[in-house]
């Protein structure tokens, strides 16, 4: 984790092209996560080849039995899509060594053992067919290679797994048309990105991909940074997108009802990082044999139906809420894009009026986002009263309606006396 914040401090190099490149990802807001491998034969998670010792030999095996059916990345992406997320990304090869691709560099792919097929060549072809942004993840750490390990200590060893590293990027952006992302991970045991070469493998990357983006996981900040298991409140100097599970688990585990996610957990995490302009990378680990877990589609199902009719605030360009509107309401929660700011009632149902106290911005009007329903309201002496609302809460989906509050000119709410929480408190309470 100290690992991961020093690397999440790093702030990017200027670079002429990255607000093109980035501005798709900016006005996406929402992707799917992939996790796929011999590992969901195993059931308890992407991790056990190195958490529970397993051999080499002894886990070629799960290669050979993994054999999901032919239709699961394109139900995966369907559901991403169904769901209202915008771009996807799939785990190419994770640190268990298996290459989901047609590979010259290992033995151990899909395409020669296992489902006996080029799963990456799949999942490009459903990205494209459904109109989805294409992300592939490479993790850099490799438990199964021969200098996995010695590379952090053998010069030789370090050069030789550089060299497969490099390898293995030059296929997956040279044989799959245009690619959207690549999302590095795992960079272990090598502690610098000077080790990796990180910048000569950006380089090639770029030479082979002009308009894609990079993570930070190199080891080098690049185009966005990547928190992990948490949304929180990130820097205004550098993109940022949380990645998250559903369950706690990335690869396929069994987990109780009570372990999953509910739909309104999910809309906090949206909330907040769409509030401080980040974007949020959920993940579905399917099952052994591809489906998709029921839990995972009825929750992207429901997302999907209340995205519908509250897209106007999340999607597209959003502005910090920071400098201009309270982390804390005890009625809700804000997102904002210019002189437009949009309430998320997510704490429960106000009843028919309730009012928002420290608003000093003249209003012009004020509506229910989801069916453009005007409501009435009184402002007085920094306290906006709304009335017209429903005895009963009007979101049939996730009981999170959001009100579509338009301000003369850039809102500002400033709340003064009780509690003042600092940043980090307000990260880690709201």
């Amino acid at each position: 984790m100290e690992d991961e914040k020093k690397v999440n401090s790093l702030i990017p190099k200027p670079d002429e092209t990255r607000e093109r490149r980035m501005k798709w990802w900016k006005d996406a807001r929402l992707g799917m996560f992939i996790h796929a491998g011999p590992y969901s034969v195993l059931g308890r998670g992407e991790w056990a080849m190195q958490q529970e010792l397993i051999p080499a030999e002894e886990y070629t095996k799960y290669g050979e039995q993994w054999c999901p059916k032919t239709s699961f990345l394109y139900d995966l992406v369907k559901l991403a899509k169904e769901a209202g997320m915008k771009y996807v990304i799939l785990t190419t090869k994770h640190c268990d060594g298996y290459h989901l691709w047609d590979s010259q560099n290992s033995d151990f792919t899909a395409a020669k053992m296992g489902p006996k097929r080029d799963l990456v060549r799949e999942f490009v072809e459903a990205c494209r067919s459904l109109d989805m942004r294409i992300g592939l993840y490479y993790g850099l750490m490799d438990w199964r290679h021969p200098d996995g390990d010695l590379c952090a200590i053998d010069e030789a060893a370090r050069k030789r797994f550089v060299a497969y590293t490099r390898n293995n990027l030059k296929e997956l952006m040279s044989n799959y048309g245009k690619i959207d992302i690549l999302w590095f991970d795992g960079p272990w045991p090598m502690p610098t990105a000077e080790q990796w070469e990180s910048e000569q493998l950006i380089d090639l990357v770029r030479s082979l991909q002009p308009d894609i983006i990079v993570n930070n996981r190199a080891r080098c900040a690049e185009d966005f940074s990547c928190p992990e298991g948490e949304v929180a409140e990130q820097p205004a100097e550098r993109y940022w997108e949380a990645c998250m599970t559903l369950n706690g688990d990335w690869g396929w585990a069994e987990h109780p009802p009570g372990d999953w996610e509910s739909l309104r957990d999910v809309l906090r995490m949206i909330r907040k990082a769409t509030a401080y302009n980040g974007n949020l990378l959920l993940n579905v680990g399917p099952m052994p044999d591809g489906s998709i877990p029921d839990e995972a589609r009825s929750l992207l199902i429901s997302l999907g139906k209340w995205l519908q009719l509250n897209a106007e605030a999340v999607y597209g360009a959003v502005d910090r809420i920071d400098g201009t509107l309270e982390a804390w309401v005890n009625t809700g929660f804000w997102t904002r894009k210019g002189n437009t700011a949009y309430f998320w009632l997510l704490r429960g149902w106000t009843g028919p009026a309730f009012a928002i106290g420290g608003v000093e911005t003249p209003v012009e009007s004020i509506e229910l986002l989801a069916d453009g329903r005007r409501l009435a309201f009184v402002q007085t002496d920094r306290r906006l009263l709304i009335s017209g609302l429903p005895d009963q809460n009007p979101d049939p989906v996730a009981g999170c309606p959001v009100l579509k509050i338009i301000f003369c000119e850039t809102p500002k709410q400033v709340l003064s006396g009780g509690m003042i929480l600092l940043p980090e408190e307000q990260a880690s309470w709201w």
